[in-house]
């Protein structure tokens, strides 16, 4: 268990009286991509906001680098070095690229350490350096997204999740994931494990490759 960076252990959460999540389990473990697949309405992105504090599980815990996060405000699990992108272009739209990079570092004090972040941040995504004066509202869905993303990477989370295509690019930068991606295909074959969720439950866990090969995966979440 030591070697793993997050367990969310036998999840159930959802939103009111109605339970989304039952009894999920995942576990990351340092600089691995995990991907995280199923059908729409399967609880994908309900697992994530529970893991990052948005929703308080009613059943389970989370523990991340080593430490009982389940339940915690969103705010202090970032500042433990968990980083959550969720789906869809959600900047500051009248910022500047930069300005909205800068909100991401709001909770770092160090001015070397929010330098060396802009760094890694200009280095992933050279376009924000090139319109990092530019108003984020006006930029194109993909560069936004790359704002969101490197808004996120400005605390250096030790752990992102996220919903995003340069996964392969940051992996090599040295970044530990957690990912939903809507193309199943896509975010197997780029991951070390992947978990399939269907109905709020787990249904398959296994080695991206093999989730890739398996005949029952195929059938029913790949169009094979």
């Amino acid at each position: 268990m030591s070697a793993q960076l997050l367990t969310a252990y036998a999840i159930t959460a959802g939103y009111g009286r109605l339970d989304i999540l039952h009894d999920v389990s995942v576990h990351v473990s340092p600089g691995e991509i995990v991907s995280v697949i199923g059908p729409n309405g399967a609880g994908k992105s309900t697992a994530f906001k529970t893991i990052v504090g948005f929703l308080r599980p009613r059943t389970g815990h989370v523990v991340f680098n080593g430490e009982e996060i389940t339940g915690l405000r969103p705010d202090l699990v970032l500042r433990r070095g968990l980083a959550y992108v969720p789906q869809g272009r959600l900047v500051f739209p009248q910022m500047t690229a930069l300005e909205n990079l800068e909100m991401g570092a709001y909770t770092v004090e160090d001015p070397v350490r929010i330098a060396e972040a802009f760094e890694r941040v200009y280095a992933l995504f050279p376009i924000l350096f090139e319109r990092r004066h530019q108003k984020a509202g006006t930029m194109s869905g993909g560069e936004q997204q790359m704002v969101a993303i490197g808004r996120a990477l400005m605390t250096t989370p030790r752990l992102i999740l996220l919903d995003f295509d340069k996964l392969v690019a940051m992996k090599r930068a040295g970044y530990t994931l957690m990912v939903v991606e809507q193309n199943a295909a896509r975010a197997l074959a780029i991951a070390d494990r992947g978990y399939v969720l269907e109905l709020g439950r787990n249904r398959f866990e296994g080695a991206g490759t093999a989730l890739l090969a398996d005949p029952e995966v195929k059938r029913l979440y790949l169009g094979g």
